[in-house]
């Protein structure tokens, strides 16, 4: 007899029935959300091709030639992206941890996560995954808490577009996007602009802590804000750290270690007025400004400095850029000092002014009350000038530059015509270092401080020459007449007579001291020592017309009339020009316009512009051997010897304005010094067989100069910044500055060595005492 088999269990079966009903209705109902979000029922999507190129303001990078950034232009957003592999691994492992632990295993959604958050209704943490919260920061903005029904449609836009973002990039891909898209506060857009503003650093040299402070941070930045909520943001770290070790990325020893290290900021904002280079980089920004009227883009369209996110690379150094503004700042800081011990009122009573009538003072500081962003802007508002005027005597409360404060600035009350009178008791500055061969600009210092001094004396400024014009004079007659360092001339009053090189009247120059040997000198001995009589002889045999020819050659741009008096250097350039005509006798008599901007490249790399060198073949190099042959006396015996010798360590000067003396250089230096009527300006251009170096220092109306020569010469004012400079530059060996001599020409035509002219002019004179000028 057969068994019956048992009935079945309709219940089971049942069940079964219902979960894949359930399923299917699932399945569908996702299928039909996708469906409708492609329609737009739940508002507008982003076309394929903005999924593709995601549409995000990124700032213009200016790089140094050493791969630095020096700084960035943007308006709201400081964005540069970077790629995955440019990011550590204790970044990418501490935002898996804390922000998708399954990442890697799903498509864009986390059905797990997403079921934990509506059982727990989100109490043990959130569903959104890391493909989400950047579909979010891309195209959907903050999630609208207030409307039930809004935040619905947003979390379904944001699963249909991290699902088409995972389908259009790989993982790597998105990590990096979403690190550069986030908003890390204080314009720290994107995870490079917040490693080098929190810590200093680019994001590949960040540590692990300091990796799980960012990815904490990630949560909501201005909540775990590490300067506003420091106990916020270490806990925040700390529960990163945690997570980390929970997944396996950390050991519990490593965890416990890492969360007792405080929060070590280094905090440093990057903005448009602090930084390196800075005025470098406003002169950059002026450039690209009028780059981009003249390149647009294919569709005619201008590009944006600002918004474009391009790269800009530039010949600064920006290891010689910092030894720059060291120099700078080290010997500002003192000069400046000794200048208000100089003017006190009682011993200055028009100070910041010397010898001024209050007529003149009142002239100049009318002119700079009406020059001043206060007038202009009042100006605008249609306040009347009565008005104005008033308001300029009016206490107010301002910050101002103090050398002798905090990040040199104070808080203080005073009128806005006192302030105008305070900021011109400063004295200005200008640097600028150049490589003679191919022009690269390797650093450049417009003032002291670009926050309060935003004029830039390196290319806006222009001032007397002084005596470092006097080479172009000798390079005529060396051309010209085949002079040689060893020919020389008397040192006595000598007179141009009117009418002739233009001249109306007689002209007579005296030397700076009123003193003649009456003896001759070498012309190596006479501009070495800045003869002004010597000078005056030379350019009556060759003429004022060949020296303005062969300085228009070398560069300089300026009007120059065609007068005997230029000779002194009564005429005024800028830095920028006068490096770059110097370099035409390092260079082997051959000029090559200064270069700053070597390159542009778009956001996708393509290159933009490049840098076409500016030469012309101006001195032979003959003559530009023995111009600098000329130029080494200035430091050997003139001058400049103060580079060199140690004998004044004593002397009152060299201990109070003559910053880090004793130098004890002794390579192989060329240079010259400059100093114009009243010590207004201080010169000095230094040479060495690969970097030409200009310096110039005084203040910003020509009436506030120092008393005397002793502290207002060149060799006072700007010398004490070149060497500084040179001294930083030459200890760090990779910069490769040279100690070398300078080469010189294959069967050189004119003779350098004077050592047999020295024993004639010895046998002609009468005693030892007349040969104290004469010892080279």
């Amino acid at each position: 007899m057969a068994k019956k088999s048992p009935p079945k269990k309709k219940g089971f079966s049942k069940f079964i029935l219902w979960f894949w009903a359930l399923f299917g209705t699932g399945v569908l109902l996702v299928a039909l959300i996708f469906l409708m979000a492609s329609w737009g029922v739940f508002g507008d999507m982003p076309e394929y091709q903005y999924l593709e190129n995601p549409e995000t303001n990124l700032a213009t990078e200016i790089l140094s030639s050493d791969g630095v950034t020096l700084g960035k232009f943007y308006l709201d957003d400081n964005r540069t992206p970077i790629s995955f592999n440019e990011l550590p691994d204790n970044l990418i492992h501490a935002l898996v941890a804390t922000e998708d632990v399954r990442y890697y295993d799903h498509a864009g959604i986390d059905a797990r996560g997403f079921l934990r958050a509506l059982v727990f209704l989100g109490k043990k943490g959130g569903a959104s995954t890391i493909s989400q919260q950047l579909a979010r920061q891309l195209f959907i903005g903050a999630r609208d808490k207030k409307s039930t029904t809004n935040a619905i449609t947003q979390k379904i836009k944001e699963w249909v577009l991290a699902t088409q973002l995972e389908r259009q990039y790989t993982k790597e891909e998105i990590i990096a996007m979403y690190l550069n898209i986030y908003d890390f506060g204080y314009a720290a857009d994107g995870i490079r602009s917040a490693a080098r503003i929190y810590f200093g650093k680019e994001p590949i040299d960040l540590r692990t802590e300091e990796s799980a402070m960012l990815v904490g941070m990630l949560k909501n930045s201005s909540l775990f804000n590490p300067l506003r909520r420091e106990e916020l943001v270490f806990n925040r770290r700390n529960t990163v750290l945690g997570q980390m070790a929970k997944y396996g990325y950390l050991s519990i020893k490593e965890k416990d270690s890492l969360q007792n290290l405080e929060i070590d900021l280094n905090f440093s904002p990057e903005s448009h007025r602090e930084g390196l280079a800075t005025y470098f980089r406003m002169y950059a920004q002026r450039w690209l400004n009028n780059w981009v009227k003249e390149h647009p883009k294919p569709d005619g369209e201008k590009y944006n400095i600002y918004l474009d996110g391009l790269k800009v690379y530039t010949t600064i150094d920006s290891r010689m850029q910092k030894n720059a503004e060291d120099a700078v700042e080290a010997h500002m800081k003192n000069l400046q000092a000794e200048f208000f011990v100089q003017n006190t009122p009682e011993r200055n009573p028009t100070t910041p002014f010397m010898d001024l009538e209050p007529e003149a003072i009142n002239s100049i500081m009318e002119r700079a009350m009406k020059a001043s962003q206060r007038w202009r802007a009042m100006k605008r508002q249609g306040i009347s000038e009565n008005e104005i005027r008033a308001s300029f005597n009016e206490k107010t409360e301002m910050n101002v530059f103090d050398w002798n404060s905090d990040s040199y600035e104070k808080d203080t009350v005073m009128t806005p015509l006192d302030s105008i009178r305070y900021y011109k008791t400063f004295l200005r500055t200008a640097m600028m270092s150049m490589e003679p061969q191919t022009g690269h600009v390797k650093a450049w210092v417009g003032g002291v401080d670009y926050k309060h001094f935003q004029y830039d004396n390196v290319i806006q400024g222009e001032r007397q020459a002084g005596s470092t014009f006097k080479p172009f004079v000798y390079a005529a007659a060396i051309d010209q007449l085949r002079y040689s360092p060893c020919d020389s001339l008397p040192d006595t009053q000598y007179c141009i007579e009117p009418m002739k090189h233009g001249n109306m009247e007689k002209w007579c120059p005296k030397n700076s001291d009123g003193k003649y040997s009456l003896k001759k000198r070498t012309l190596k001995n006479a501009l070495a020592n800045s003869v002004n009589t010597v000078t005056a002889q030379l350019i009556d045999q060759v003429g004022p017309g060949s020296v303005v020819e062969i300085a228009k050659n070398m560069g300089l741009t300026k009007e120059i009339p065609p007068v005997p008096s230029i000779a002194l250097g009564t005429v005024d350039f800028n830095v920028y020009e006068m490096v770059g005509a110097y370099g035409t006798f390092a260079n082997q008599g051959v000029y090559v316009k200064p270069v700053m901007i070597t390159r542009i490249e778009d956001k996708n790399g393509t290159v933009l512009y490049e840098y076409v060198p500016e030469t012309k073949d101006v001195l032979s190099k003959d003559v530009a051997y023995t111009m600098v042959n000329l130029m080494e006396g200035v430091t050997q015996g003139g001058s400049g010897t103060r580079l060199r010798h140690t004998f004044g360590v004593n002397n009152h000067v060299y201990k109070d304005v003559v910053t880090g003396y004793p130098y004890e250089l002794t390579n192989p230096i060329a240079g010259k010094t400059g100093t114009t009527q009243n010590q207004s300006d201080g010169w000095f251009m230094g040479m060495v067989p690969n970097l030409v170096t200009g310096v110039w220092v005084g203040g910003e109306e020509r009436s506030t100069h120092f008393k005397g020569l002793d502290y207002g010469q060149g060799a006072s004012m700007a010398l004490p910044i070149w060497a500084l400079y040179m001294k930083a530059n030459y200890e760090n060996e990779e910069l490769g500055v040279s100690t070398d001599a300078f080469e010189e020409p294959e069967d050189l035509s004119i003779n350098v060595d004077c050592t047999k002219i020295m024993e004639e002019i010895k046998k002609e004179t009468d005693t030892e005492d007349d040969l104290e000028d004469l010892d080279f």
